[in-house]
């Protein structure tokens, strides 16, 4: 049986909660969300990002963070405290695409591993539309932010992400 890839794994994460979604093809040179916002016309504040973040101690648990590329998830307060958890960090890259069998650039909160919270900053929703990864470095997903709450395991949270001062 062959393995999925990771956009296909996404796709089909998207067609099951039937989440209304658009495919953009992405040059990988481009997957990161400066380079792909500045290559393809996308305003930033149009852009959000999946952070993974982990706790410290074993075992170890795992959330994922969906917050507009403008602003920054507050890991050692919001998620903290969701989490119930004080000792967190981001997940490097290597547990990350371990864990998602996502490459940077094309985390997204589509295909994650079943019962991994979800938390999405407040800001995201107050989009029209929102470009998220696709799971690799050649797809991005642009959707109506309210597909993201089909997700079972999705919150909206205020203050997850802040505002990066100057």
């Amino acid at each position: 049986m062959n393995e999925q890839s990771p956009s296909e794994k996404v796709l089909e994460s998207l067609e099951s909660f039937g989440i209304p979604h658009e495919v953009m093809p992405c040059d990988p040179e481009f997957a990161d969300t400066a380079a792909f916002c500045e290559r393809y016309g996308i305003a930033p504040e149009d852009s959000a990002n999946t952070i993974i973040v982990a706790s410290k101690k074993e075992p170890v648990q795992y959330a994922a963070c969906l917050a507009l590329a403008t602003t920054r998830v507050d890991v050692n307060r919001s998620v903290s405290a969701l989490m119930g958890i004080k000792r967190l960090s981001f997940a490097t890259p290597e547990k990350t695409a371990a864990l998602t069998g996502m490459m940077g650039g094309g985390v997204t909160v589509f295909g994650l591993p079943e019962g991994m919270p979800i938390y999405i900053d407040s800001r995201v929703m107050e989009r029209k539309s929102i470009i998220v990864g696709g799971g690799s470095r050649s797809m991005k997903i642009s959707l109506d932010p309210a597909g993201l709450l089909l997700l079972p395991e999705a919150s909206v949270i205020e203050g997850l992400a802040y505002e990066p001062r100057g």
